[in-house]
């Protein structure tokens, strides 16, 4: 049976996250064939609302206030709770992002439904859809069915493929007026430590530096071979705690959970909380000095030397290789 969908697009900094039309890809194979309806929260963001539409929105609910244009549990949570009163969907779709992992318990308890988080990959459509999630730090996967409704879900980003853009398509935008109130937090203004560039959570290549680089100036050949690959710069816990970068850049259990199609760690031993942030990466490159190093029992390609060594090779490699394209 079709079933109509709500997703929430997630915007920054006046641009749609890459996870967005990735939620509306999983939301397709939720539907079956029914309607999917993007939900887009902010001020001054109905530019937006094409893109959503070229990626596979059906339908376009804008809540426009000043108090959505930055994050806050309050805020958001009465406009989606808004938007899935009016909407009456099967299931709502959220990315398993920092904003997603916040705010679907919140609305998910408030509408008495069950929550599928961090899935990874979605087997069948509509009421034959079985979700696919890690546990036990990506260890094992598990196969989840719905038992509840609405059925509510979060996507990991760089797991499910967005659908192919169709250039030029548009759709019906409905504005939806929102009285957003009793907000315990008003954000004003946010400051980012976090380097300009790739977003880490939506890298698709990631060069992360453990304890190994030794200091901060050591991450510096990890930037630019990151930027020579389109990249981000990540980080282990044992760098962040050395204050060789800042906590922003953190990978593992209790930093970011990352899926990169390569991920490059530098120095990095392999301490299992890291490996469960980047695990599941589609392609992984080693570099370390310890041949025992728990790193390349995960790594797909390894390279036993001294990264300060390495790192410059391996730089000017893919300088030759982009300088002959």
């Amino acid at each position: 049976m079709s079933k109509k969908v709500v997703v929430l697009a997630e915007a920054r900094e006046g641009a749609l996250r890459n996870v967005s039309f990735e939620a509306i890809s999983a939301a397709k194979k939720i539907s079956d064939g029914g309607e999917v309806v993007a939900a887009l929260f902010g001020q001054d963001v109905s530019g937006l609302a094409n893109s959503l539409f070229e990626y596979g929105a059906d339908r376009v609910v804008l809540v426009e206030h000043p108090h959505l244009n930055f994050y806050t549990a309050d805020g958001y949570s009465q406009a989606l709770l808004a938007v899935v009163d009016q909407e009456k969907p099967e299931a709502i779709v959220l990315g398993h992002t920092a904003l997603g992992k916040d705010l679907s318990p919140k609305v998910a308890s408030r509408l008495q439904t069950g929550l599928i988080s961090d899935v990874t990959s979605i087997e069948g459509e509509g009421d034959d859809a079985q979700f696919i999630r890690p546990i036990y730090s990506g260890k094992a996967f598990e196969k989840v069915e719905a038992a509840s409704e609405p059925l509510f879900v979060t996507v990991r980003p760089n797991n499910i493929e967005p659908l192919e853009a169709e250039a030029g398509k548009t759709g019906t935008v409905d504005t939806l007026s929102v009285d957003i109130t009793n907000l315990r937090t008003v954000v004003e203004n946010v400051i980012r430590k976090a380097t300009d560039g790739v977003d880490l959570s939506e890298a698709k290549v990631i060069v992360s530096g453990g304890r190994g680089v030794k200091s901060e100036e050591g991450f510096a050949p990890l930037k630019e071979l990151a930027n020579l690959l389109g990249g981000a710069v990540g980080a282990s816990r044992g760098a962040c705690d050395a204050e060789y970068c800042d906590y922003s850049l953190q990978i593992g259990q209790t930093g970011k959970v990352v899926t990169p199609d390569l991920y490059i760690a530098v120095g990095i031993s392999g301490a299992i909380q890291h490996l469960a942030g980047m695990s599941n990466s589609k392609i992984i490159v080693a570099i370390n000095k310890d041949p025992e190093a728990n790193i390349f029992k995960v790594a797909d390609y390894g390279i036993v030397g001294d990264l300060f060594e390495v790192m410059p090779l391996l730089i000017e490699e893919v300088k030759a290789l982009k300088a002959s394209v």
